[in-house]
């Protein structure tokens, strides 16, 4: 059977914790997250209300995503995510990855709010 997304961020949830040294950038109506991942960490991720774009400024990951196989990008590039697609990221180097998303929200404390779709209970 094949596992989704969200089921492996449930089975790992609390089994790790490392400080990815997030940065929040706003600007005129666009926010990125900045993310430091150390290789061997994977960020299980949540779905967007929205497509954003990533940017994998150095190093290299593979994304999984609900919707395609594994995929292996090496810095620097620019990745699409889908609206409501669960996806994961795994740092096979020492990588910085930017999460990049369209909106007038500017509160670190409720950014996530704004920009990821509520769990369906």
């Amino acid at each position: 059977m094949t596992q989704t997304i969200k089921q492996a961020a449930q089975e790992m949830a609390g089994t790790f914790e490392v400080d990815l040294g997030i940065v929040h950038h706003f600007s005129s109506g666009v926010y990125a997250k900045q993310m430091t991942l150390p290789a061997g960490y994977t960020a299980l991720s949540h779905s967007h209300n929205f497509d954003h774009m990533s940017i994998l400024a150095s190093g290299k990951v593979l994304v999984k995503t609900d919707d395609s196989e594994v995929v292996e990008y090496t810095a620097p590039t620019v990745v699409t995510i889908k609206a409501g697609i669960n996806h994961a990221i795994y740092a096979v180097e020492d990588s910085s990855w930017f999460c990049v998303h369209a909106t007038e929200e500017t509160d670190e404390d409720h950014i996530d709010e704004v920009l990821t779709q509520k769990e369906e209970v």
